[in-house]
């Protein structure tokens, strides 16, 4: 049944409202870096004195800042692909090195624009060399190899991986609708109800043999949520619809009611199955002549 709005970070949330469970080691949207952002000056400088410069030397400035600017976009993507490679106990290697991409476009617009100051193809070779040194050392290389998935597993545990990697996307979709509102209450309660749904990933990801039960939670609903929201970001900009707002909220509150409901239920599932493992080793040491105290 639908509840009023008033969680964590409501402006009238009371004290005796419980408090959410630590946030899962799921990503969240991640900053890029100061660093990774000052890569866009030489890219915007390069653009600017281009469009001063003649035909030719135009042509091979705005290829350069292109190549730059090109760079910087596969930068910003891998450093956040190697943020959630870093948070997530399960997770595949990032299909498009895009780091080493971005080195690969940042050294090809070095030597582009060593060609255009009159370099010879030797120097234009040796600047796109260090260029591409300097990056790599920078900000490092993409994951290389899958982590958490032994061989024994990897059946399972690429399952696990491919959910929680359309869990997330459809969080970030979310997450993007509701920013665009510049609604503040909205985006929390919002991050709130994402906070839920990533413990329960977490709960998938520590124990692979929950992923059936979890599954339609993790695709089918949030599938619908991120719909919702869309839809939701896109109405009420044009018609200030108070009770769409409203039921959007109501709609969140139902849907984080049933994504903790079914966590606690995966949880005492794994207590159960927990127990149920200590007894049978308590009845097999006894065979062996074994006696453990029960009151430890």
């Amino acid at each position: 049944m639908s509840k009023r709005f008033g969680g964590q970070y409501s402006p009238n949330a009371q004290s005796d409202t419980a408090p959410l469970s630590p946030p899962s080691q799921v990503p969240q949207p991640t900053r890029v870096g100061f660093r990774a952002n000052l890569m866009v000056l030489p890219a915007s400088f390069m653009l600017v004195i281009s469009i001063f410069s003649g035909a030719s030397a135009m042509i091979l400035g705005l290829v350069t800042a292109a190549l730059w600017y090109g760079g910087v976009y596969m930068l910003r993507q891998g450093i956040k692909a190697q943020a959630a490679y870093d948070a997530r106990r399960v997770a595949r290697r990032p299909a498009l090195p895009r780091k080493i991409a971005a080195a690969a476009l940042t050294a090809i617009g070095a030597a582009v624009a060593a060609w255009n100051a009159e370099a010879t193809m030797v120097t234009s070779v040796l600047y796109a060399i260090a260029t591409l040194a300097l990056h790599l050392f920078t900000f490092g290389f993409d994951p290389v190899s899958d982590k958490g998935m032994d061989m024994a597993d990897d059946f399972q545990n690429s399952r696990v991986a491919r959910v929680l990697d359309e869990a997330e996307a459809y969080l970030t979709a979310m997450h993007e609708a509701a920013a665009g509102l510049k609604d503040r209450q909205v985006l929390a309660r919002v991050d709130q109800f994402q906070t839920v749904v990533r413990n329960m990933a977490r709960t998938v990801e520590e124990d692979p043999r929950d992923l059936t039960a979890a599954r339609k939670y993790l695709t089918v609903y949030l599938q619908g949520a991120r719909d919702a929201t869309r839809k939701f970001a896109e109405i009420v900009p044009h018609v200030q619809d108070q009770q769409a707002r409203t039921d959007y909220l109501l709609l969140l509150d139902d849907l984080e009611l049933n994504f903790t409901t079914k966590h606690q239920t995966l949880l005492d599932a794994d207590r159960n199955d927990l127990t149920i493992e200590i007894e049978v080793l308590r009845e097999r040491l006894q065979r062996e002549g074994v006696h453990l105290d029960r009151s430890v």
